[in-house]
């Protein structure tokens, strides 16, 4: 794992790279405007730098005691290094400094690396959301995921 990595607020100069990711990442990807209206609407939005290269995203809600996680990301190039589990344990230990006492997120059951990486991080599966996703053929449920801080 590298040492040379920083977490900065992502930045309205930052959504064009992020997008071209998002999209690069996802079947089903969110669009700038979605990550700009996250920014206007004051949520934690997140770039994750290799040596001031950036190499990941992320997007976390807060209100009051609780946090849910909309969306987190590591380039493809980047992946299979630890950063995943790095950028989680950042917005962990944020959201908690923070006051959250809960931070909730979706994750789709076919995805299971990222399945894998919140269990390794504490989160724990609460509940279904059917159909929540869309799908290839259709829509895919969620399974939602709690870890108490």
């Amino acid at each position: 794992m590298t040492e040379s990595l920083n977490f900065a607020p992502m930045s309205g100069h930052d959504l064009d790279w992020v997008a071209g990711q998002e999209a690069a990442l996802h079947r089903f990807p969110w669009s700038r405007k979605i990550f700009a209206d996250s920014l206007v609407a004051g949520y934690a939005c997140w770039l994750m730098r290799d040596a001031d290269a950036p190499v990941g995203y992320a997007v976390v809600l807060g209100v009051l005691d609780e946090a849910h996680l909309l969306n987190i990301s590591v380039m493809h190039t980047a992946q299979r290094r630890g950063l995943g589990s790095r950028l989680l344990e950042y917005l962990i230990s944020t959201v908690r400094n923070s006051g959250v006492r809960r931070f909730f997120l979706e994750v789709r059951p076919s995805n299971l690396p990222a399945i894998a990486l919140y269990q390794r991080a504490g989160f724990v599966e609460i509940a279904r959301r059917k159909g929540y996703y869309p799908s290839q053929n259709g829509r895919e449920d969620a399974i939602v995921m709690r870890l108490e801080l």
